[in-house]
């Protein structure tokens, strides 16, 4: 993934859970990797893998400001919290930079773009979320993704056996 950085910004990558269903569902337009606000039990209950990226999606809720926020990222309770554990599903602020923002605000408003979390990850000791601008798939397309990838399997399958 950092193949092309100096030894000394390279970070450990550990994958805590992707949204394999923004793929089939939407064509990816670009992806972008930003941080994320987060509370101290949420980065412990993401240690232990319990995350769902399900019916997540971004959005700017102010038309004069140009923050970001993500809702419906599942973040399960911390066992081993107290009476200041989070809510599980809260609206959460994507950290990006200033001109990041602006480019994709004018992209969501002008083409009607949506914006997706597809990853959320470790990098080194840092909770790092890939968000993408996507296009709704028709249904054509959905199902020209399903016949490709039974071919793909099929010839996987014929190899293996040969």
């Amino acid at each position: 993934m950092n193949n092309n950085l100096p030894e000394h910004r390279k970070r450990d990558y550990k994958l805590i859970t992707s949204n394999k269903k923004a793929f089939f569902n939407y064509e990816i337009i670009s992806k972008i990797e930003a941080g994320i606000q987060l509370t101290g039990t949420e980065v412990k209950s993401l240690r232990n893998g319990k995350c769902s990226l399900q019916d997540a999606y971004c959005f700017f809720p102010n038309k004069d400001n140009d923050d970001l926020y993500c809702v419906n990222i599942h973040i399960a309770e911390y066992e081993q919290g107290n009476i200041y554990n989070h809510e599980p599903k809260r609206r959460r602020k994507i950290l990006l930079h200033k001109r990041e923002q602006i480019r994709w605000r004018s992209l969501v408003n002008e083409k009607a773009y949506t914006i997706v979390p597809t990853e959320i990850y470790f990098s080194g000791h840092l909770v790092k979320i890939e968000i993408a601008l996507v296009r709704p798939k028709k249904n054509f397309d959905k199902r020209e993704t399903v016949k490709k990838r039974d071919t793909e399997r099929e010839i996987r399958r014929v190899v293996k056996n040969y």
